[in-house]
């Protein structure tokens, strides 16, 4: 691995940073400590830290190429504007609660050079407490609720985790990356479905991996003794951006069966935690921001629909039959119960 800045990098390690100061450490050492034949960058962008992360950065990792915001705008704007600057034909958008295992960087640009259509690319996710296996990319139910695959082998897949997440420059342009007002949370699956549509495929390596604090940063969205623990603001984005999702991605006979359904379930899922004791605030936080949230954009959501639609490759039926019919919550419901939501 080359980090000359007179050839120009192969590979842009993209990362996005609000106060990290305790995984950057590990984040950055994990990307060089990669080895391969390929020159690499690696960008971050700190999204207005109040900790010491970019000290920790001009001290140890003089390398990287650091993009200072004044504000703080968010994950999809702080990955908009790495893309924007890297100067490397192939994207990896790495969370700075992320640490790759060794091999990762020359597995994904052996697979990426091996196709002859470009391809999103993910890896095995594992969990940094305990080292256990998360999923092989994800599946999702028809209301966009994403379900982990364990298939070993390259595979391909609905989605790969936006924690670590490989996109040649091709589809990121293609797409025209993040929607900027998505700010953090279901991003990667708008990508993979978008570029689903425009005939570009994902797929998951089956090895080396890397290493995440799943919730670390947004906290919650995982199972920890059995139970299911999130947040109000987490949630409360992703309802909101996979509605959105779906908006964007979903051909119209699709929407006029499934939003309907889709705004009842959200009606029960709201009904039964607030018997359950979540509390009105939290009820309010998550459900009653959806609406006015996509009214608020419709405008942008109307003009990127149209903008994905004039260039789709794929039917809208061939789209929509890599969905699941049964909704994924039940079977975590069943599985965990209600959702412990902070």
């Amino acid at each position: 691995m080359s980090r000359t800045l007179d050839t120009p990098p192969r590979i842009s390690v993209c990362i996005a940073n609000y106060n990290g100061e305790t995984m950057l450490r590990d984040c950055l050492e994990s990307v060089y400590g990669q080895r391969g034949d390929f020159q690499l960058e690696v960008l971050l962008h700190d999204d207005a830290s109040t900790d010491d992360s970019l000290s920790l950065v001009r001290r140890g990792f003089a390398d990287v190429r650091v993009i200072q915001s004044r504000d703080n705008v968010g994950f999809c704007i702080s990955n908009n504007r790495m893309a924007e600057a890297a100067r490397g034909h192939y994207l990896l958008l790495l969370n700075n609660d992320a640490v790759l295992r060794p091999g990762s960087l020359d597995a994904l640009l052996h697979e990426a050079c091996d196709t002859t259509i470009p391809a999103v690319l993910g890896l095995p996710q594992y969990t940094l407490h305990d080292g256990s296996l998360v999923d092989r990319g994800y599946e999702f139910d028809l209301f966009m609720n994403p379900i982990p695959v364990f298939t070993a082998g390259v595979h391909e897949v609905a989605t790969a985790t936006g924690a670590c997440l490989w996109i040649p420059r091709e589809i990121w342009n293609a797409v025209g990356g993040f929607p900027p007002w998505f700010e953090s949370i279901a991003e990667d699956i708008y990508l993979c479905q978008a570029a689903r549509l425009l005939g570009y495929p994902t797929r998951v390596l089956d090895a080396p991996g890397f290493d995440h604090w799943i919730g670390k940063n947004l906290g919650g969205g995982k199972v920890m003794d059995d139970k299911l623990k999130t947040t109000a603001r987490r949630r409360a984005l992703s309802e909101r951006n996979k509605t959105a999702v779906m908006l964007l991605c979903y051909p119209a006979w699709a929407l006029l069966v499934l939003l309907p359904i889709h705004a009842l379930l959200l009606g029960i899922e709201a009904s039964f935690l607030w018997l359950a004791g979540s509390g009105r605030g939290k009820i309010k936080c998550i459900y009653g921001t959806i609406l006015p949230g996509l009214w608020r954009h419709r405008k942008d959501i109307s003009a990127l629909r149209r903008s994905l639609r004039a260039r789709q490759k794929q039917s809208g039926w061939r789209f929509m039959r890599r969905f699941h019919w049964l909704p994924h919550k039940l079977r975590m419901l069943l599985r965990h119960g209600a959702p412990e939501i902070r």
